[in-house]
């Protein structure tokens, strides 16, 4: 993949205005570890849309500038790179999938993924989102009727982790669910360590930290390969993921994926994808139970489309509010809460020089709520995503990134979230726990730290 070097960069151009704060040697390194995502929100607050901040030698720009993101991301995107700390730990855990991979190796699996991302691929595949969800209200029926508070979090994972087995594998994997959970809860939590550390022990460097870290990416490994070797045994044509990306070839060349490329889109595939989704219907579900008129507007939606029939995925246009309830709570709470980048070439964004090697942080979590581009940001209102208000700008609004690396599950994980919330809260209501506040764990993504306790209860009792 070709560099875009921009000679016409005058030398003089103006360095961004640096944030406040920091120490001498560290800059902004601690307050980075302590708080990253009230650190990006003072950013932008003080030094504006194109703020400079400091990590040991690392300069690194904060956007919240909807055309200085759509630069990095589209329109100079060859001259900005993956070759970050961040992404070189997660490609340990998850491997060279399409999240961390770049160049032409990427180019070529996504080419090779793509067809099976098509929007009537994943349509097919929305029955077993709803049977799973439905499964899920039954096992709800008891503790519901005798008013439990239950942990929201840890049920949307385990439902989660068990549509993407479903669909990517066409096996219920819950049965690993403990393991899985384990694998990547230390996993994510050593790279959050290990990024922040001013100075992290080298990867084979027999410390606890890392022997916790390659534990939990074997046991991830070994999963995957168990449920691709299953499957090789087992022979024939599947409809579902892993048998579309199986029997999938290269446009261009006709190759097909090795079976190490094989298990690092599966992986990347099951983590991310049940992951993300379980973050993002766990933050949903909160926002609703904070805002009861709109959960019974939501919940008026669901009676008159669906009465008492299960939804089906060809509902999903059918239910605008409760789509703009999913768009609204992705922008609140973006289970991708951060977007990096690394300077490849010299370039210039919103007039400020931005050398080689300089970091780029492109946060949804600070863009999202941006007072400079939403009104009234902090409100969680649905309402803004609706026919009669103006569509926000593409970079103004990408809780799954935009451009050539949008994320390829963006159409699975919309579904998935409408149609689970439209399962679940036919039947159920569920309100907060008076005290029970989540508190954010910023990660690799963003989730609620020791999950998040809520009551249930049937809908007839609301």
């Amino acid at each position: 993949m070709s560099v875009h070097v921009d000679t016409s960069i005058a030398p003089n151009l103006d360095r961004a205005p640096l944030v406040s704060g920091g120490t001498f040697v560290w800059g902004h390194a601690a307050e980075m570890g302590r708080d990253p995502l009230g650190l990006l929100v003072r950013a932008s607050a003080e030094a504006g849309p194109i703020a400079r901040l400091r990590f040991g030698p690392v300069e690194t720009l904060s956007l919240t500038d909807p055309a200085a993101i759509e630069r990095v991301l589209v329109g100079n995107a060859s001259a900005y790179g993956k070759s970050t700390r961040s992404y070189r730990l997660i490609q340990l855990l998850l491997g060279d999938g399409l999240v961390t991979s770049q160049g032409e190796h990427w180019l070529r699996q996504r080419r090779i993924a793509q067809p099976a991302f098509l929007r009537k691929r994943i349509a097919a595949l929305g029955e077993r989102m709803v049977t799973a969800s439905v499964d899920l209200t039954r096992a709800w029926a008891g503790p519901a009727t005798r008013g439990e508070t239950i942990d929201v979090h840890a049920e949307m994972n385990h439902l989660a982790l068990r549509i993407a087995g479903e669909t990517l594998f066409s096996t219920d994997v819950t049965g690993e669910a403990a393991a899985i959970g384990d694998a990547l809860k230390v996993g994510m939590a050593e790279i959050d360590r290990l990024i922040m550390a001013p100075l992290p022990a080298p990867q084979y460097w027999p410390s606890l930290g890392n022997l916790r870290f390659w534990r939990s990416a074997r046991t991830l490994r070994r999963v995957t390969d168990d449920l691709i070797g299953a499957r090789r045994a087992e022979g024939g044509d599947h409809d579902d993921l892993l048998g579309l990306l199986m029997a999938a070839r290269d446009p261009e060349t006709g190759e097909g994926m090795s079976d190490q490329q094989l298990r690092d889109e599966t992986l990347t595939m099951l983590l991310a994808g049940h992951e993300t989704t379980a973050n993002g219907l766990t933050w949903s579900l909160h926002l609703l139970g904070l805002h009861p008129a709109i959960r019974r507007r939501l919940q008026a939606e669901l009676d008159a489309v669906l009465g008492d029939r299960a939804p089906t995925p060809d509902d999903h246009r059918a239910l605008p509010y409760t789509r703009q309830v999913v768009q609204e709570a992705l922008r609140l709470y973006p289970p991708v809460w951060i977007v990096e980048r690394m300077a490849e070439a010299d370039d210039v964004l919103g007039g400020y020089r931005v050398k080689k090697g300089t970091m780029v942080l492109m946060s949804q979590w600070a863009v999202h709520r941006s007072p400079r581009l939403w009104t009234n940001p902090e409100a969680f209102d649905p309402d803004r995503f609706g026919p009669d208000r103006p569509a926000p700008g593409r970079f103004a609004y990408f809780p799954f990134s935009r451009g050539q690396r949008q994320c390829i599950g963006d159409r699975f994980a919309e579904l998935e979230m409408v149609l689970v919330l439209a399962t679940l809260l036919q039947r159920y209501t569920l309100d907060p726990v008076p005290g029970a506040a989540p508190a954010l764990a910023p990660q690799i993504t963003l989730r609620p730290v020791d999950g998040l306790r809520m009551t249930l209860r049937p809908r007839a009792a609301d």
